[in-house]
């Protein structure tokens, strides 16, 4: 009985320990998501940024604004309700406008993920697509990222720029 209670207690305090690896985890590989977006932003001249590779398709431009606007429903909807994000209008193009607020929600997900407590991940929030957890809109947020990254990419190719290298871990 003693050794069945340690082998609970132990395994316990690993699932525990798993738990608050979970945000500095998706912090680390959020901030390399961040710079390999803003570099394939950068990559693309600001003449191409209405480049769209069909007519039903978001323009490279409308495919950045898509992605930040997302970041910053889901992180003031589900995880840090209310806190909106000042704009910044004081830069000289608007290329450089866009990177900054795309610089801005990243960072806006960061500070309001660090100061979550793991518990919290757990969480159910009321989604459009069903109840979800904390943790799942985490995941969709990556994911979702992701998915227009990709595209943005095949813009850049369709245009003969060579997009940046990939920045995983």
């Amino acid at each position: 009985m003693k050794l069945l209670l340690s082998l609970f207690i132990f395994s316990l305090s690993l699932s525990l320990k798993a738990q608050d690896q979970v945000i500095p985890t998706f912090l680390e590989k959020w901030e390399n998501s961040k710079t390999y977006l803003l570099k394939i932003a950068q990559a693309m001249p600001s003449e191409q940024y209405d480049y769209k590779p069909t007519p039903r398709e978001m323009s490279f431009r409308e495919q950045l604004q898509h992605i930040q606007q997302n970041m910053d429903w889901l992180r003031s909807s589900y995880l840090q309700q209310d806190e909106q994000i000042e704009k910044n209008s004081s830069l000289e193009n608007e290329k450089e406008q866009l990177i900054a607020e795309l610089s801005n929600a990243f960072d806006a997900l960061s500070t309001a993920l660090s100061k979550i407590p793991a518990s919290e991940l757990t969480t159910k929030v009321d989604f459009f697509a069903g109840e979800k957890t904390k943790l799942q809109i985490l995941n969709l947020l990556q994911d979702h990222v992701t998915h227009h990254r990709g595209q943005l990419i095949v813009y850049l190719n369709l245009n003969q720029i060579i997009p940046p290298k990939y920045i995983g871990w």
